[in-house]
């Protein structure tokens, strides 16, 4: 591509806007920054970034983020976790973008992506529990079981034919929801009271869309 063409496809307001996403958070915050998301996009583009960077940079600020939250950090660990989120946001955003969209980056982002949920909660489970906090524990503990059985149920799907992206929760709502816990005094037990409640509804609602699918896809080559 020519430097000129390439100025061309890195002006702003021809980038294109985030995904829909179909979670609770996805449609305001796809409005609300709209335009910051093209002019941070339109930069990553200029600056030749390339998906696997993003992707491996979310990772890296979510074990940073479980290492702070070790310390006792909350603040800085939510600044940290909203960093991995933006990363996690662009690496597909950037691969798109580039026309690089390949099975075997999205293979690495699903798994990096569970190592980085694993590696979250796992401190957080540790943080809570050793300092008493046995409600807080439990609810870590059971959102990262949450969050790993709405990625197994999508993987299933898409393993007998079916695509799933429906659901209530999903990871960016996790990303909003933890950061909130993280940085607002007092809000971590409501917010992983959210996660746990509309995350559990989420496996159900993948589950129940899975199986009709499924069915009716069966249905259709019989």
């Amino acid at each position: 591509m020519s430097e000129s063409s390439d100025r061309q496809a890195a002006r702003v307001r021809d980038m294109p806007g985030p995904r829909r996403s179909k979670g609770l958070t996805g449609g305001p915050l796809g409005f609300v920054f709209a335009w910051p998301y093209r002019v941070i996009l339109a930069g990553l583009y200029r600056a030749g970034v390339r998906p696997w960077q993003l992707t491996v940079a979310s990772l890296v600020l979510n074990l940073a983020t479980g290492a702070v939250l070790l310390t006792g950090e909350r603040v800085a660990a939510g600044v940290l976790l909203f960093l991995a989120g933006a990363c996690d946001v662009f690496d597909g955003s950037v691969a798109r973008l580039r026309g690089e969209e390949k099975r075997s980056g999205a293979f690495l982002d699903s798994v990096l992506d569970r190592i980085g949920d694993m590696v979250l909660f796992a401190c957080l489970f540790w943080v809570e529990s050793g300092n008493g906090r046995d409600l807080n524990a439990a609810l870590s503990l059971a959102t990262l079981v949450i969050a790993l059985s709405v990625s197994h149920v999508r993987a299933e799907a898409e393993a007998a034919g079916v695509r799933l992206t429906e659901g209530f929760f999903q990871r960016l709502e996790r990303y909003v929801a933890v950061i909130l816990g993280l940085i607002i005094p007092g809000a971590l037990t409501p917010m992983l009271i959210l996660l746990v409640v509309l995350g559990g509804v989420t496996v159900v609602q993948r589950v129940w869309s899975a199986l009709q699918r499924i069915d009716q896809r069966v249905s259709g080559s019989a």
